[in-house]
This record gives C-alpha cells, structure tokens and sequence, in this order.
C-alpha cells in the first residue's frame, strides 16, 4: 500500500465509536467548567516559534527533539502548539487583558509532538485544559484541583486516580534549592547523562525529571526541595492541602514531583492512574506566577493544569458515553414509501428525536438493521401509507403494531 495512503506514525482516526467517548470527555469538562466560571478560549494552532521556545525552554525535550517547527512562505518561524498554556498567556498579552483579571479560561483541542507513539500517546493528541490567572492566593489553586477532580468523577474514572502534589516553594526557596542542586550535581557530574549534563548548566531542577537510569540513582540521594522552603512557601503549601481535605479530595505528598521550567512556583499536582502502564499521569498542573512575565507581560500570578483526552477516553467506562436516547427507524416499504420516508424522518428529528431513515433497500433487511442498531419504533410507510395518510408504528420492545394517522403521529409519545 503506498505511503500516500496511509495514516501518518502516530497519527489516529476517531471513528464513531471512539468519537463518542471523546465527545462525552470532552462535554463533561466543558459542563463542568462552566460551573467554576470559566469561559472557553480558542487560540491558533500553531503560533510564532518563540511563544512555545522560550517558555518551554531550549533543553527541554519537548523543545529540543519533539516540537514540530516550519518556516512558512514570508519566513515566519512557526510551531505546531505543544501544549495549551503558552497559547492562552499569549492571548492574555497580547490581547491586551491585564485590566480585565483575575481571568478564568478552559480549552480544548489537537497539540502537536513528534515523539515515540505508545499507548494513549499520539504526535496529533488531544488536550483539555483550564486556566486561572491573577490570584495569587492558595485557594485558587484548591479550587483547579476541584475542578479536576470533578471532572474524574463525572467521567468515571476518579476511583482509579491518585492525586499527588508536591511543592516548589517560592522564588527564593527555589534559588536556594538550585544552588544546593548544583553543588551536589557537580559533584557528580561525571556520572550524569549527556542531556542532564546541559541541564546542570541551564536548569538543574530538570534533571529531577530524567528518565535516565543512572540520572535515577543519582536522584535518590539528591537534596530535599523540603529542606529549603522558608516560611512563606511552608504557610502557602499548608493552606492547599487544607483546603484540599476541606472538600474531601484524598491525596499524597509526593517530593520528588516538580517542574523543571523556571516559571513554575509553589503547587505542583498530578492525577495517576495505574490503569494505563508506566505512563500514568491523565491531568497535571501548577502554579506558574513567572509566565507572563518571563514572556514580556505584566507580573501575572497563574495557576491551572491540563489533561490528554486520548488518555482520559481510554479510561472512561465505555458505557457513560452511550445516551439513553430514542431511535426511531423510518422503513420505507416501497417506492412511494422511501419518498415519503424523508418528510417523515424530518418531522420527527424537528422533535429532537433521534431517527435512522434508511434510503435503500428491501424491507426485510431495513427492519433487520433497525433491530441489530437497537432502534426502539419502526416507522413503516408503503403506498397504501402515503394515499392514507397514515403511518404503522412497530415497537420493538413490545412487538406491537398499529396504524396511527399522520396528524396522530404530530404526538405520538415515543417512549425509551
């Protein structure tokens, strides 16, 4: 088969039964947000290079080996959107929309990395994600969490997920954190990898991160970003998971949970699953108060997170997705039957009921298809229907049938 005509390497096609799911995942955050306040915001695509290279950071992998970047026809360096945030901080900026704070914003739709296809990981995925600018106080970050895991819980799934959450202190229990990171990585920096031996130099907190088995064992015995927090990082912290056990959400204090990119502060929060393999993580989020800044905007406290639809549909029971609606299958008997078949399809969907007309085709087979897609009326139009005005109306639950006038038929009451 040519290559032409094939699906691209870690692309997929959402075909109908997965489109539902996606669908239903995709609805419920979006219900859910707009129960918090948040209003949905829909940045382009793909955005000047240097919104998602300066953010992100020039050694971080999604950077350095997995963004995918292109030069268009007047010369502009531009990048597919990695991720969600750095779009919508843009916005913010660009946009002018300082006077306007504190801001709250959800998103969805396709982001874009070139990195090794594996189970709910695609180079097109699909994230949601929620976004909570200017406030700076602990309890904005309560509320995100909320957020999320209302959203697991509407889709099912919040049983099998773990929240674990983490602090990075402020911007100067980080200072004195990367400083005793470096000392004791420099120490050992002949048995660093080639990647974190960069990051020493750039950004020590990311070698925190490394999958590198030897970058690992190196990890173990690295200082606590606990024995460097002062006070005010301590006092904040402690409110977060106040509130979080105020609202009954459970949860673990993971230490070894960070964010290596220099805009992150203070929470830092994941949902697991061991559902889904070695890759775990459905939603993660965090404070981010040096974004905007760092990005040329106004100082913007920041706090949200994000989540992969692939991810989060893989782990939806199939079931939740499935509306309990009514189908009704349009039989056309005959020739007249099948013209007349599409008034009647149109009258009944003008109800907001759901119906199958199939166009073609004997009637024997239309009533077997209507039967195999669960339909629960068939409408059977023939000629002597039309010339009557009348319509026969089979129920498949019950196996009853009559004929009802077509003025009748206005309210009929079609029941699940």
């Amino acid at each position: 088969m040519s290559s032409k005509i094939q699906r691209v390497r870690g692309t997929r096609d959402l075909l109908p039964e997965d489109s539902l799911v996606f669908r239903f995942v995709e609805d419920s955050a979006y219900d859910a947000a707009l129960l918090y306040g948040f209003g949905e915001i829909e940045t382009p695509i793909f955005e000047f290079s240097e919104v998602f290279h300066r953010t992100l950071g020039e050694t971080s992998d999604v950077v350095s080996k997995e963004t995918y970047d292109f030069t268009d026809r007047s010369g502009e360096k531009l990048t597919l959107r990695p991720e969600g945030t750095a779009g919508v901080a843009r916005a913010f900026i660009s946009e002018g929309l300082s006077q306007n704070l504190p801001l709250k914003y959800y998103y969805s739709g396709p982001m874009f990395r070139y990195e090794r296809p594996q189970k709910g990981r695609y180079r097109q995925f699909y994230q949601l994600g929620a976004e909570c600018l200017g406030y700076d106080s602990p309890l904005a970050d309560v509320e995100c969490i909320s957020l999320a895991w209302d959203l697991l819980k509407k889709i099912g799934i919040s049983a099998d997920c773990t929240l674990e959450i983490n602090t990075l202190g402020d911007a100067e229990s980080r200072a004195a954190y990367r400083n005793a990171l470096v000392q004791y990585f420099t120490a050992h920096q002949d048995q660093l990898s080639a990647d974190s031996k960069t990051r020493l130099e750039k950004n020590p907190l990311r070698i925190l991160d490394s999958k590198d088995e030897g970058d690992k064992k190196l990890n173990a015995n690295a200082p606590s970003l606990q024995d460097h927090l002062n006070e005010n990082s301590k006092n904040f912290f402690a409110k977060v998971l106040a509130g979080i056990e105020k609202l009954g959400i459970p949860y673990k204090v993971n230490d070894h949970l960070v964010r290596g990119l220099d805009y992150y502060c203070h929470t830092v929060f994941e949902f697991t699953t061991a559902k889904l393999g070695a890759q775990g993580t459905v939603l993660a989020g965090g404070r981010y108060d040096g974004l905007i800044e760092m990005m040329g905007g106004p100082k913007t406290p920041g706090v949200g997170w994000a989540a992969g639809i692939d991810r989060l549909a893989d782990l939806t029971p199939k079931e939740l997705a499935i509306k309990n609606e009514v189908l009704v299958a349009i039989i056309g008997a005959d020739d007249d039957g099948e013209e007349e078949s599409v008034k009647v399809a149109h009258e009944i969907r003008s109800r907001g009921i759901k119906a199958e007309n199939f166009l073609s085709g004997k009637m024997g087979k239309k009533m077997q298809k209507a039967n195999k897609m669960n339909a629960n009326y068939a409408l059977i139009l023939g000629g002597n229907e039309v010339k009557n005005k009348t319509v026969t109306i089979k129920n498949f639950a019950t196996g009853d049938q009559s004929e009802i006038t077509r003025e009748a038929l206005k309210s009929f009451e079609f029941k699940n």
